[in-house]
């Protein structure tokens, strides 16, 4: 069995679809740093069941997909083939070659294929058992794996013999058989509990049962008890039954009395009903003849509203017939010369005509004479009757043409008042265009001064946006610093709460006495006491590292006291300070030059101020960092170093690095004071910001919501419809 290829595609750098062929030269692939040489071990390991991304050197598994980069989209999925030459026979199938596929989808989705078949990572694993090939075996050696390999970590020697053995395969099924009667054996067990809950069940189910027979029993006594009660209540119920059918046939008879009364007075209704109508007929006819003299007042007026109407009709009509009849006059006079001039035409055509018959009759007395000359004078005849009949028909026409001028002039009449009404029509309705233009003008000009000033809105609201976000980006940078702020000293407040409440650092004889209600919590330690800015904490928490769990008390009582409790309780030592053995003490530091006075440094109540005069008594705080070669000072004053790495006392020197929580047992109750102020005071300014960032996302979301742009397009719409109208 040997490998032949492998098929990437989509997986991590391999975008494109890749095949690596493994011929029988091939025995290793090289390449430059971040080419993908490590990417096809991975690939081998994944395809072949890697669940781990530990061993893929990835976060999570989605990571295998190709991401894209900025000129080419992601993979949609991860697909990596592994195909084996099967020729010996090593792998448990018939085929000669053998592809092992696994496919993972963006979406979450994955399967794994064998000779392209669906198949589970379980059938991949058995099919691979007795190789010696799988993604966590010894086929596929990384470099850590040679480290664990030449350590034996946890028995990796052990696991590649076994594997190079073949015995894995059956410690494997050696643990799924194991795991199998383990399941078995708690199937078993369960088993057992169910058997004991059926037994416990089935003497419940038994008392049941006896309480519904129980009830059966009752219920037959309770149906038979209740048939006898019906019985009885069924005799009650038929003598009351006669009891109200005698009640009731005395009230059938009230009733018919009743109705006989009834009856009298509708009687007597029905009489005062008549007369009544009687009267209505005489005041309904009364009332009709009061109508119909309203109907003849009505239609008199209607009539005389008319005859004005037709009054006034005949007027206008008056004054229309008298002009048409001034035209008509003026028309018939000129018609009436007319007609004198085609008569004058006619008296000479007959004159014509008579001396033409004339002629004919001196043509008849010479016809005898000569015939020749017949044929011209009849075609004179002819033409002259001819010229007769042209003449009557020209004076037909003429009279037919003055019933078309007639008419044309009385069309040419109505023309000119219709042309008229048009005109006034026209002039009217070009004023009203003429108003119309100036209304459209005015309306433009209105529409574009409210597109200037949407335009100019919108390019204030947009400013106004910018403004408001850059503002609101502002105010959540600041509002995360206080965040970070408060996330820090709320962290420090609980640390240093939870070292003021446990007492963290101090001995078991301190964490005792400040248990005792009675006496622990009316006096403080030394640490509670005093307290310091920030940068010189480290150098007087170092300089008084011996004193800090001291017990700051007002006289010796108190401290014997103490001192019995812990003797009595076994709870161990405890040192005090007597404040009251201080109070006459005088402790003067002198001032030195280059040096500041450490007691000037410290914070106090004034009852604890010889104390600290006493504690800091020639101590002094150098920041200047110069070798001990160079001190020249009094040797019997403290010298300490600013940063806390060193006090030199006198005699001796004591320093070196400092620690992470040094300088954080001094002042630590008053700090958790100052510490508590300061988280309330930035919670306030953090509840202000909150409200000045809501309020600032509330007035962007209100500025993107005034929807400007659609208004400019709409009332821009409304400008070119005006325009193009």
């Amino acid at each position: 069995m040997r490998l032949q290829k492998l098929e990437i595609k989509g997986f991590k750098s391999f975008a494109n679809d890749t095949v690596i062929h493994f011929n029988e030269s091939v025995t290793g692939i090289i390449g430059p740093n971040g080419s993908g040489k490590s990417n096809i071990v991975d690939a081998i390991r994944w395809v072949l069941g890697e669940q781990k991304t530990r061993e893929l050197r990835l976060e999570r598994m989605s990571s295998v997909i190709f991401n894209g980069t900025k000129k080419r989209k992601a993979s949609g999925l991860a697909q990596v083939s592994l195909t084996f030459e099967n020729t010996r026979n090593l792998l448990p199938t018939e085929y000669q070659s053998v592809t092992v596929s696994r496919i993972l989808f963006r979406s979450g989705e994955s399967e794994y294929r064998i000779n392209n078949v669906t198949c589970r990572l379980k059938d991949i694993t058995s099919m691979f058992m007795d190789t010696g090939i799988g993604s966590n075996s010894y086929a596929i050696i990384a470099l850590s794996m040679v480290d664990d390999i030449l350590n034996d970590h946890e028995q990796s020697r052990r696991r590649m013999l076994e594997q190079a053995a073949g015995v894995s395969k059956y410690k494997v099924r050696k643990a799924e058989t194991l795991r199998k009667l383990n399941t078995t054996e708690g199937d078993l067990n369960r088993i057992d509990d169910l058997l004991y809950e059926i037994e416990h069940n089935l003497k419940s189910l038994e008392k049941q049962a006896k309480k519904a027979q129980k009830y059966l029993d009752l219920k037959a006594d309770y149906k038979a008890l209740s048939i006898e009660w019906s019985v009885f209540q069924t005799h009650d119920l038929k003598t009351r039954y006669k009891q109200v059918e005698s009640r009731l046939a005395r009230e059938e008879d009230l009733l018919r009395e009743l109705e006989v009364q009834i009856q009298k007075a509708e009687a007597r209704t029905e009489q005062e009903k008549l007369l009544n109508l009687d009267k209505e007929k005489a005041l309904s006819e009364r009332q009709k003849l009061l109508n119909e003299v309203g109907d003849r007042i009505r239609t008199l007026e209607n009539q005389l509203e008319i005859l004005g109407q037709r009054t006034n009709y005949i007027d206008q009509n008056r004054s229309k017939l008298q002009e048409r009849m001034r035209f008509n006059t003026g028309r018939i006079e000129q018609l009436e010369k007319d007609v004198l001039y085609y008569h004058k035409n006619l008296l000479q055509a007959q004159d014509e005509q008579s001396q033409g018959e004339l002629a004919l009759r001196e043509a008849e007395q010479d016809l005898g004479v000569t015939r020749q000359e017949h044929s011209s004078i009849k075609d004179d005849l002819d033409l002259y009757l001819q010229q007769l009949q042209e003449l009557e028909k020209g004076i037909y026409e003429l009279e037919k043409q003055k019933a078309i001028n007639l008419n044309q002039i009385e069309n040419l009449k109505n023309e000119i008042d219709r042309n008229a009404q048009v005109l006034d029509q026209r002039s009217r309705e070009s004023k009203s265009l003429r108003e119309a233009v100036a209304e459209v003008t005015k309306e433009e000009a209105v529409l574009q001064t409210s597109v200037q000033f949407l335009e100019q809105e919108e390019d204030k609201r947009l400013a106004t946006i910018q403004q408001r976000e850059e503002q609101l980006q502002q105010e959540n940078q600041e509002l995360s610093n206080i965040n970070r702020q408060l996330d820090a000293m709320r962290n420090e407040f609980k640390l240093t709460k939870s070292m003021v409440e446990n007492l963290e650092g101090f001995p078991e004889s301190i964490k005792y006495l400040s248990t005792q209600s009675d006496w622990g919590k009316q006096f403080p330690l030394l640490s509670d006491v005093i307290t310091s800015k920030e940068s010189f904490r480290i150098a007087i928490e170092h300089f008084l590292d011996q004193y800090l769990n001291y017990y700051v008390v007002p006289d010796f009582q108190t401290a014997h006291a103490a001192i019995r409790l812990l003797q009595q309780n076994q709870k161990g030592k405890a040192n005090f300070f007597i404040n009251s053995a201080l109070a006459d003490a005088t402790f003067h530091t002198p001032v030195q030059s280059g040096l500041i006075r450490l007691v000037d440094l410290v914070e106090c109540e004034s009852t604890y101020q010889p104390l600290v005069n006493y504690l800091f008594h020639k101590v002094y705080l150098r920041e200047e960092d110069r070798a001990p070669e160079s001190w020249e000072t009094d040797p019997d004053i403290t010298i300490l170093d600013g940063s806390g790495s060193w006090t030199r006392r006198s005699y001796s020197l004591s320093g070196g690095s400092v620690g992470l929580f040094e300088g954080k047992k001094l002042g630590r109750k008053k700090n958790l004071e100052t510490l508590d102020r300061q988280i309330r005071k930035l919670e306030k300014e953090e509840e202000k910001k909150i409200i000045v960032v809501q309020e600032l996302k509330q007035q962007v979301k209100d500025l993107k919501m005034a929807n400007q742009p659609a208004r400019i397009r709409e009332e821009k719409g409304t400008l070119n419809r005006w325009c193009r109208n």
